[in-house]
């Protein structure tokens, strides 16, 4: 089995020499045109090591699976946050990441003592935090999280789909693939479109 890459262990590393829970947030779909946005917090048993953990954009779908059912079996705790494409029209796309980012930490059991967030800070935190630009690719416990946001939100498109089979939400998952863009101008836009956002 490959070695996993130092770098990715090492901010959580140093704050595990401090504090037995720390939690990592990341989010999935602020790019579609269509469904909610995700957050997944999850907090990892201390001094945990994976190899296959990465950022879930580098992972294939039946990784991200595989990966989803070690993460929610070992995890200490993990949470999601789900913020639909109506709110997300009137709040915008940002503060709803931050809506769904917030709440997803918000039900974490035990309460983490320290956050790794994926991105920008998200504020309103009663607990010590750090955001990591690209922090998926520098943190094992936000790289957790975006696989478990990933893969959470694939699962609500999928049900969508059975909602709404004519835009193939199944297979593109709300993003502006060509075919999703084809579907819109076949059919126009559905409940779960983001009104918001340039659709064609």
């Amino acid at each position: 089995m490959p070695r996993k890459k130092q770098v990715k262990a090492l901010p959580d590393q140093r704050l595990w020499k401090k504090y037995s829970l720390v939690a990592g947030v990341d989010e999935a779909g602020r790019g579609p045109l269509a469904g909610p946005v995700v957050a997944a917090a999850v907090v990892l048993p201390r001094d945990y090591l994976h190899t296959e953990i990465d950022d879930s954009k580098k992972l294939s779908s039946a990784k991200r699976d595989v990966l989803y059912k070690i993460i929610t079996a070992e995890a200490v705790a993990y949470s999601f946050g789900v913020v639909d494409a109506e709110t997300i029209d009137v709040i915008n796309i940002l503060e709803a990441t931050k809506r769904a980012m917030r709440a997803a930490i918000a039900g974490l059991r035990p309460v983490p003592q320290f956050i790794l967030i994926d991105g920008h800070p998200i504020g309103d935190l009663d607990i010590r935090s750090q955001a990591l630009v690209k922090g998926d690719t520098k943190s094992i416990s936000v790289a957790a999280a975006s696989i478990l946001a990933k893969v959470y939100r694939d699962r609500i498109m999928c049900e969508y789909h059975k909602c709404y089979p004519q835009y193939d939400f199944n297979r593109h998952k709300g993003y502006p693939t060509r075919l999703h863009r084809d579907r819109i101008h076949k059919y126009g836009s559905c409940p779960i479109h983001r009104k918001s956002f340039r659709l064609l």
